[in-house]
């Protein structure tokens, strides 16, 4: 009831504020246009962004290597683009289930499978906490040392938290809270062996491509300045973190516009961060999308039968 409760207060707390950023600019909305170019650097975004989508399926695939599972990996690089606009659906969790199942379905253990599912959003959130970090000077538009000691300390913290031996720990503890067993048959916690170190640099890959996909929408809209990238690379990858981990956010969807807007607003004008919020949010979907499309079709048309 609890989470219910908080779930709708976070939804509606979003919606208010895109509302009222919205309101109280609307006419600087209006006003925005794309030429030409703009409308080809949107078209380069969103192939950018499907490449991200595609570079995580392939990072899912390195997970369940790395968990010994003998899998073929243009199948769950499939999947995964089959299965990613799923998260768009009410609970946030189906993208996961669906993962899950097909996995079982390619004799995957249904415990291996939760783990997989389970280390991709966790290592994909250590990637974008990482490069907010590093870019989190330009945010605050200051340096104070003990500002940068405790940007250090925290960096030093998400990398030692990735080994092993905390790593299991959270994962067992998630499991338990998240995860609804999909058989009863009793077996022993699969854990990770080794430190993620190919895994987690995969995810800065992931967040790097999608945060200059989202360069590249605002770009389309106004010129910017080389010395803005580290602060819009921070500023995505930390709205992009929200939208990850705060409940009632079907893929992100109000967390990571409300954040973004709030941490761009004072260094670009309002309108054209919420129309390069808006426009990047249409540019994911249709990524998603796209990426769904030409893994069914590269599946029903191409893929080699057994």
């Amino acid at each position: 009831m609890i989470k219910r409760i908080l779930r709708w207060v976070i939804l509606g707390g979003t919606l208010f504020f895109l509302a009222k950023a919205l309101k109280d600019n609307w006419q600087g909305v209006a006003t925005v246009r794309i030429d030409a170019l703009g409308w080809a650097i949107l078209a380069i975004a969103s192939g950018i962004t499907l490449l991200a989508h595609t570079w995580a399926g392939w990072i899912w695939v390195w997970v369940l290597q790395d968990l010994n599972q003998p899998i073929r990996s243009s199948e769950f690089v499939q999947v995964y683009l089959k299965t990613n606009i799923s998260k768009y659906i009410p609970g946030n969790v189906w993208h996961y289930y669906r993962r899950i199942l097909a996995a079982k379905n390619a004799n995957v253990s249904v415990e291996i499978a939760t783990l997989s599912v389970l280390l991709e959003p966790l290592l994909m959130a250590a990637a974008a906490l990482i490069i907010f970090l590093l870019t989190s000077q330009s945010i605050l538009s200051e340096s104070i040392l003990y500002l940068q000691i405790i940007q250090l300390f925290c960096l030093l913290g998400v990398l030692c938290v990735l080994h092993p031996k905390f790593l299991n720990l959270g994962i067992a503890i998630v499991q338990r809270l998240k995860v609804k067993k999909l058989d009863s048959t009793p077996s022993s916690t699969p854990t990770l062996q080794h430190y993620p170190l190919r895994l987690l640099l995969g995810e800065l890959g992931f967040v790097v491509l999608r945060a200059f996909g989202f360069v590249l929408t605002l770009f389309a809209l106004s010129p910017l300045n080389l010395s803005h990238m580290p602060l819009l690379f921070g500023a995505f990858s930390f709205s992009w973190l929200l939208g990850l981990i705060i409940p009632g956010a079907p893929g992100g969807l109000g967390v990571f516009e409300a954040t973004a807007i709030a941490l761009l607003q004072s260094h670009f004008p309002t309108a054209l961060v919420i129309s390069a919020v808006g426009l990047y949010r249409l540019i994911s979907i249709f990524a998603e999308i796209a990426g769904a499309t030409l893994a069914w079709l590269d599946e029903r048309f191409f893929s080699l039968k057994p």
